[in-house]
């Protein structure tokens, strides 16, 4: 039966992750993979989740599945995270969620969910967007277009094309919008920019779907969902794909949830309805230590403080990498780097040819997307000079 099955090339990230690790090169560099790693270079786990862990370890009696939305303590939690405790208290049941085995899980069962809704329906994507979105929803039978997003003239957002390409969106198509810290390209929209999207969803009919993947590691917990309140506020449907991921570093844990923001109470318990039938499908039953230790955080009150402020601190850091690789590249070569502090979260694209981002990975063993997107996370005291000079040597 396999003899003749093909063998696929590697991931375009992870394969060139698998590279930097064959490096024998002791000064290798990698800025590949989308992980937050401290000044140590080591991705680090919360305070707050290291004490949940231990407090579920100790107090855990049972094993038995978790119900098939998944925790209820994790996703009322996950809810006035992202959505604000007012809107949930005054929702009048029109939220619907259930918990997914991260991220990525999320954005499936929303995938699911609309095309048992809209068999076909064209999802609009920005170009660039991370390269899984497009086979993840995509495997589900939704169809695809594209909206100009990055300008890499200005490495900001082109939001003039952003609007005219929009504008063709029409009432049954769905929007894939970046909550915050947008990967690859780290340009975010204005609160401005994303009032004029949620108006634009209110008049055409189209449904904003948002990939919430880094809530409080671009400016604020708050600030980061701004756009995603300004919509539900406007736009009677929402989907979220929230992560747990990055924000409480939960990454093998894979804890994620799928918000649905309906028009209606009805709307919601149909939406729900759809999600446990197509995680049924999927992958049975949601993993519960991750959601449970998630649960635990955001419902202690000296559990959140300490989680809020680590938060605060990795953000804090990521923003003062930026300024400070902006400082060192723009001495090192004479070039503007400014962009690079202007954006948010972990992800910058740097500009580079394709040729010279080949260069530095073969020439200086700095590993790099051939786009020179790069992960501004990875970078720390101890190796920041020797990407600075392999970028300037290239340029």
């Amino acid at each position: 039966m396999f003899n003749d099955l093909a063998i696929l090339p590697p991931d375009s990230i992870l394969g060139l992750a698998a590279a930097c690790r064959a490096d024998t090169n002791p000064d290798k560099v990698d800025l590949t993979i989308g992980i937050y790693m401290d000044e140590t270079g080591l991705c680090p786990v919360f305070e707050a989740v290291a004490q949940a862990q231990t407090q579920l370890a100790s107090a855990e009696t049972t094993k038995a599945y978790l119900p098939p939305q998944g925790d209820d303590r994790f996703l009322d939690a996950i809810q006035r995270l992202v959505l604000g405790d007012d809107f949930v208290v005054q929702s009048n049941n029109q939220i619907s969620s259930i918990q997914t085995p991260g991220g990525c899980g999320a954005l499936r069962i929303g995938a699911e969910v609309l095309q048992a809704a809209s068999p076909g329906a064209n999802v609009w994507v920005s170009d660039p967007t991370w390269p899984v979105h497009i086979p993840l929803i995509g495997s589900v039978g939704l169809q695809f277009q594209t909206y100009r997003y990055y300008d890499a003239a200005s490495h900001g957002v082109n939001f003039e094309a952003m609007v005219a390409d929009l504008g063709q969106a029409a009432r049954g198509d769905v929007v894939l919008l970046h909550g915050c810290c947008h990967n690859p390209s780290g340009a975010d929209l204005s609160e401005a920019q994303w009032a004029v999207i949620a108006d634009m969803a209110a008049t055409q009919g189209f449904t904003p779907f948002v990939d919430l993947a880094y809530q409080g590691m671009g400016t604020g917990l708050s600030e980061d969902v701004a756009g995603i309140r300004t919509l539900i506020n406007r736009v009677p449907e929402v989907i979220i794909a929230a992560s747990c991921s990055k924000n409480l570093g939960l990454y093998r844990e894979r804890t994620g949830a799928t918000l649905f923001v309906c028009a209606d109470e009805r709307a919601a318990q149909a939406t729900a309805s759809q999600a446990k039938s197509a995680a049924r499908r999927v992958y049975s039953m949601p993993p519960a230590h991750g959601a449970i230790i998630a649960g635990l955080v955001l419902t202690d009150p000296q559990l959140r403080l300490s989680w809020t402020q680590e938060l605060a601190q990795m953000c804090e850091r990521i923003n003062g990498l930026r300024a400070d690789f902006r400082d060192r590249l723009q001495a090192a070569t004479g070039r503007d780097f400014g962009f690079i502090a202007r954006e948010k979260g972990m992800f910058s694209f740097l500009g580079l040819s394709v040729e010279q981002a080949q260069r530095v990975r073969s020439d200086h063993s700095l590993y790099m997307l051939d786009s020179s997107r790069i992960n501004i996370a990875s970078l720390n005291s101890g190796n920041m000079d020797r990407v600075v000079a392999a970028v300037a040597a290239v340029l």
